[in-house]
């Protein structure tokens, strides 16, 4: 891969230590600075063009959360750079324009890992192209972990990615299509709200609406989805669609997002469509709720309720139900989790050997005594804690929480006890040596248990499957607007990513070693203005 400008880079294992500390850190530094470090405020003197894409009839793709392990983010590339596609008897050709909705890079933004895990593969599957197609990029949580930095050189200088041609100067972007139609990408940072300069931008786009013009509105998160646990991004669609869409006659008829590594479709009045299968770990179906009745009673913004349905999930809600099964394999696919807990699991051994075999005298004795145990005991269970506390609230986090810690302390106390059974220089060499590598496996085992219990009540339900590091499952969308203006989405799946390459001395510059199909995921979208 040197060859072609880039190291190929492996998917990220989300639960070795390693990289929940430092996502971690970079998540509550996000939080905590990123109003300080908002560099959309600093974009107003930057060029704001409103694009155009497209003149009678129009193909263009979407596609998110896509940098992270090399081959399925290639094989999706190697998908969209094709000239065209043969899916269940439609021909699609390759679009016209590329929209990254969101989180380029995993596991943080940096201009390496742009290189390495976006653009390196991204140019390999098209160098050149004769008509290049224009690139779009909105940015997520995680290009925003740095402020934006890495992002905006990146996608923002209208520098080339190898084929594709990219031409927004900002982190948001608005695109004229055929027809009628728009295409609004609004960058929410987190979630929070819409800066000025940004809403002054879609003021003056939205100044070349007219009544009955459609748009298709893009945001890093799928915050109708989120709303019953968080309604705080649903409050910055529904601003933006007061104060920006409706003033102007036209209608938000789409929405798209990618964020949750999967594809659904919620149908009411518009489609509201989750697509984020560009290349990261596959994430669960079976837990969303069957309806949506949006906005929710917090809103902050009053609306008439609307219920919207879940039309199609991919994986499937049934498929989905049994991946969540493979957590079991955690001590594998994290062999740093499997490390972190046998270094736990001997430390606890040791000091509870002491506590039980060593007497030492008075209280301060005593407090000696104990004392390395009960730290360890209280650390296990704030750690049990704050895993639990990962995603949105539930009912029962606290009782999941305590029976985790439990769970751990007791399989710690079981092994105490067998070493004490033992005694002597035997116990000394099984406490060093087995116990790292079995007792550290089966409390790892105990970590997966746990998930796979607590995900049936949706409790870490995205860790249960950011542990398992599934690749396969991805999809994009494919889009066209026909001569007649209606709107055609192709929801694609790709069962199967490849993870053999040969090199391939044109365009693309690596070819499938093995069989890379796409499918879709059900029957054509269309939706008329």
């Amino acid at each position: 891969m040197s060859q072609l400008g880039f190291q190929r880079r492996r998917p990220v294992r989300w639960l070795t230590p390693r990289v929940l500390i430092s996502t971690g850190i970079k998540s509550m530094l996000a939080g905590i600075f990123g109003s300080y470090a908002d560099k959309r405020e600093l974009q107003q003197s930057l060029p704001s063009p409103v694009h155009a894409c497209g003149d009678d009839e129009v193909w263009f793709d979407f596609v998110a959360d896509l940098g992270d392990g090399f081959d399925a983010t290639y094989s999706v590339a190697f998908l969209l750079a094709a000239p065209h596609l043969e899916i269940d008897g439609h021909t699609l050709p390759r679009g016209q324009m590329l929209v990254m909705g969101g989180d380029e890079v995993y596991p943080a933004a940096t201009y390496q890992a742009y290189e390495d895990h976006t653009k390196g593969p991204y140019r390999t599957a098209l160098p050149s192209a004769d008509d290049p197609p224009l690139l779009f990029a909105l940015p997520g949580n995680h290009d925003w972990y740095d402020g934006l930095t890495s992002f905006l050189r990146t996608f923002a200088q209208q520098r080339a990615i190898g084929g594709w041609r990219t031409e927004q100067a900002r982190s948001y972007f608005a695109v004229e299509l055929p027809h009628r139609w728009w295409l609004f990408a609004v960058d929410t940072q987190f979630g929070e709200y819409i800066d000025t300069p940004q809403l002054e931008y879609f003021r003056a786009a939205a100044e070349r609406l007219a009544g009955g013009d459609a748009v298709i509105l893009c945001t890093p998160t799928p915050a109708w989805a989120y709303a019953p646990d968080d309604h705080r991004g649903y409050d910055v669609i529904q601003f933006f669609d007061r104060e920006i869409i409706r003033p102007t006659g036209a209608r938000i008829r789409v929405m798209l997002s990618g964020d949750s590594h999967h594809y659904a479709r919620y149908s009411g009045s518009d489609e509201r469509i989750t697509c984020g299968g560009g290349g990261a770990y596959t994430s669960a179906t079976h837990l969303l709720p069957e309806e949506l009745d949006l906005p929710p009673q917090e809103a902050r913004i009053p609306a008439p309720v609307e219920t919207f349905s879940l039309e199609a999930t991919y994986p499937s809600r049934t498929e989905s139900a049994k991946l969540a099964a493979g957590i079991f394999r955690l001590p594998f696919t994290n062999p740093g989790l499997w490390g972190l807990t046998g270094v736990l699991q001997t430390i606890l051994a040791v000091f509870l050997q002491f506590g039980l075999t060593v007497e030492l005298d008075g209280a301060f004795g005593e407090l000696a005594t104990w004392a390395p145990t009960a730290f360890m005991v209280v650390l296990v269970a704030f750690a049990a804690f704050a895993f639990a506390r990962l995603g949105p609230p539930r009912p029962g986090r606290a009782l999941a929480s305590v029976l985790h810690t439990v769970a751990h302390l007791a399989l710690a106390a079981l092994w105490a006890a067998v070493l004490l059974w033992m005694g002597g220089a035997a116990a000394v060499w099984m406490a060093l040596l087995v116990t790292p590598m079995l007792i550290g496996f089966l409390d790892a085992e105990l970590v997966a248990l746990y998930l796979l219990v607590a995900s049936r009540w949706d409790i870490n339900t995205n860790e249960a499957f950011a542990g398992q590091g599934i690749e396969d499952y991805k999809s994009f969308l494919r889009m066209h607007i026909t001569r007649t203006g209606e709107l055609e989405i192709y929801p694609v799946k790709v069962p199967r990513i490849c993870r053999s390459w040969r090199p391939n001395p044109g365009t693309p510059r690596l070819v499938p070693d093995e069989e890379l199909t796409a499918e879709l995921i059900e029957d054509v979208i269309r939706v008329s203005i």
